[in-house]
């Protein structure tokens, strides 16, 4: 098959390889996380710890950091109910009263399960008067599917209500689509098998999508291609037109239409890096945007946050350590950085 524009297609081999970068895989040891299960884990010890730590003279933080900064969060999960069981009492609740500010958010965010918090994270942007799209973007389309489901169903018994209803009526026009399509979650899943009749249909199809009843054909294909074709399109899409398809979205969509699918895109092409760069943003401003900040540390730490490290140091040319380090003040700045970990040489 013929290959329009004036760069030649990769090579058979250079498609291989592509497929074999760190930054996506697994690592030997079982994740690209920053933070995995403690070996020596006892239930008990923790409960007693973070008993003492709360009950003493004065709260002790850097036990609480420790201990909740030390294990996943299924381990977190099962010193909480341990906790109850032991004293009768609720351990989240109890932390929270004996903390407060930053600290006391990352905390929370430790020690609810994931899909209550991203349920929560979710809820408040579609209520927002002044809507963080890129918010809604981050947990619908970074999520894995099973985390997704539960996410929205725990939505819907939090809240009574379905998270697409929200949606529905705190959205419009192309952004709804969007929105609503990513929370179906019908993305094709990657088969190994690369289908280059379809890739031209649809940067045919992404040519042609210029008037306004066209707008869906954008929503198609960012929402249920799986990302190894859409990069691939992507890619075709430049070298058929000369013009990145960022560009062309910037020239085709305005306001939060035109922001949700650029971050998509971001998501698409290289998820490391989409949270790399909202991380830098977060710290550039004047006050660092905790939420933006915990968020993201809180729920990657067990994920890829070792692959946000490696892009953040590339593109920024410092560590995220180091940045965490300059930008974070006060209690939750310990908490922080041991999510981080390290710093990246």
């Amino acid at each position: 098959m013929s290959v329009s524009g004036s760069k030649m297609a990769p090579s058979l081999t250079q498609e291989i390889l592509s497929h074999l970068g760190l930054a996506s895989k697994t690592a030997a040891w079982g994740t690209l996380g920053t933070l995995r299960t403690f070996l020596s884990f006892s239930v008990d010890k923790d409960v007693q710890r973070l008993l003492r730590a709360i009950t003493g003279q004065g709260v002790n933080h850097c036990a609480i950091v420790e201990v909740l900064t030390n294990r996943s969060r299924e381990q977190r999960q099962l010193i909480s109910r341990a906790f109850q069981e032991r004293t009768q009492q609720d351990l989240l609740k109890s932390l929270r009263a004996a903390l407060s500010g930053k600290l006391e958010r990352i905390v929370v965010a430790l020690l609810q399960p994931a899909a209550q918090f991203d349920a929560q994270e979710l809820r408040t942007v579609l209520k927002a008067s002044n809507s963080a799209v890129d918010v809604a973007i981050e947990i619908l389309a970074t999520r894995t599917p099973p985390q997704l489901q539960e996410c929205l169903a725990v939505y819907k018994h939090d809240f009574q209500v379905e998270a697409v209803d929200d949606i529905t009526s705190e959205s419009s026009g192309i952004l709804r689509d969007l929105l609503l399509a990513l929370a179906k979650g019908g993305r094709d899943c990657y088969s190994g098998i690369i289908d280059y009749n379809l890739a031209e249909q649809d940067v045919q199809a992404l040519q042609q999508a210029e008037g306004p009843s066209t707008e869906k054909t954008w929503v198609l294909l960012f929402t249920q291609r799986n990302p190894e074709h859409l990069i691939r399109v992507f890619d075709q899409y430049q070298r058929s037109t000369g013009q990145e398809l960022e560009e062309a979205v910037q020239n085709r969509f305005h306001g939060d239409a035109q922001a949700a699918l650029l971050g998509l895109a971001s998501v698409i092409k290289n998820t490391p890096l989409y949270f790399a760069d909202k991380l830098h943003q977060a710290l550039q401003e004047t006050e660092p945007n905790y939420q933006v900040l915990i968020r993201i540390l809180t729920s990657r730490c067990e994920t890829d946050l070792l692959s946000i490290r490696a892009e953040f140091k590339k593109k920024f040319g410092k560590s995220l350590y180091s940045s965490l380090q300059d930008a974070v003040k006060g209690d939750c700045q310990s908490a922080l950085l041991a999510l981080c970990r390290a710093e990246d040489m």
